[in-house]
């Protein structure tokens, strides 16, 4: 099995706090009380997703929040100031939504499972947030909400992550009303995994983390890249695709391991090859 270093020393300067242990790096935002998603974060959480692709003690990455908000979506105050810009703030727009569609898509595409721990507020860009992660745990405390419309401007890119989670009625729910729904109605629309007290949400978040951490991270790597790109497929295209994935996977070394394993009733030793 790779080598799972111990823990590391936050990184505490920044809007994002990055902490590694046992094979699990937590990213907090850490700019409270709104955690809005300003260029300033996007950029900072985009940069630690890339390092992380680059470090090989990286299995699990946990999103989480410092506060009462997970994320309350983008700075509007920042986003107003640039309207005194002589093209009224549209190029600062185009960068921010660009910047934010980036981040989204360095999660969805990260070859390590990223899990949001929600407590708290998620709204617009921050529930865009969540829903982009591979899997979302939440506390009974949190609430998410899709509220663009209220203020004239519709949650368009929101919409993205939102739905490719939950089905296009409840989708359309959320956006056109703008109403904030509790955790557990967000756990019936399917846009969080599992609900529970908030006591022990870290708890849980890391028990399913360091329960991913110990597979093999090629397999888990293979297996996440092709549950997105099958999700964009034809039934046919999905399945000749996914046959193919399946014999690169079996040619492995960790599935030799993994099945041999099985067979002698025995624990694998993953090589992450």
């Amino acid at each position: 099995m790779a080598e799972i270093l111990a823990i590391k020393p936050a990184a505490v300067e920044g809007p994002v706090v990055a902490q590694l242990d046992k094979g699990v790096l937590r990213l907090t935002l850490a700019n409270p009380p709104a955690n809005a998603l300003s260029l300033a974060v996007m950029a900072a959480l985009t940069a630690e997703l890339e390092r992380a692709r680059a470090d090989k003690a990286v299995r699990v990455i946990v999103l989480s929040a410092a506060g009462k908000v997970f994320c309350a979506g983008h700075d509007l105050k920042e986003m107003t100031a640039r309207r005194t810009d002589a093209d009224h703030g549209k190029a600062f727009f185009a960068e921010t939504f660009a910047a934010c569609a980036t981040l989204m898509q360095a999660i969805v595409c990260h070859p390590v499972p990223v899990i949001a721990e929600v407590d708290g507020l998620a709204t617009a860009a921050g529930l865009q947030l969540v829903a982009s992660c591979d899997l979302a745990i939440a506390s009974h405390e949190a609430t998410f909400c899709t509220p663009g419309v209220n203020i004239g401007l519709f949650c368009s890119t929101p919409m993205v992550a939102l739905s490719r989670n939950v089905s296009r009625k409840h989708a359309m729910e959320m956006l056109l009303t703008g109403e904030t729904i509790d955790a557990a109605t967000a756990k019936e629309f399917g846009l969080v995994n599992r609900v529970v007290p908030r006591e022990y949400l870290n708890q849980i978040v890391t028990k399913y983390a360091q329960t991913i951490a110990s597979k093999s991270s090629l397999v888990v790597k293979a297996g996440k890249e092709a549950f997105y790109a099958q999700a964009e497929m034809g039934l046919a295209d999905a399945y000749t695709y996914t046959g193919r994935i399946m014999v690169e996977n079996m040619l492995a070394r960790d599935a030799e391991e993994g099945i041999g394993a099985f067979i002698g009733k025995r624990k694998p030793e993953w090589t992450d090859e």
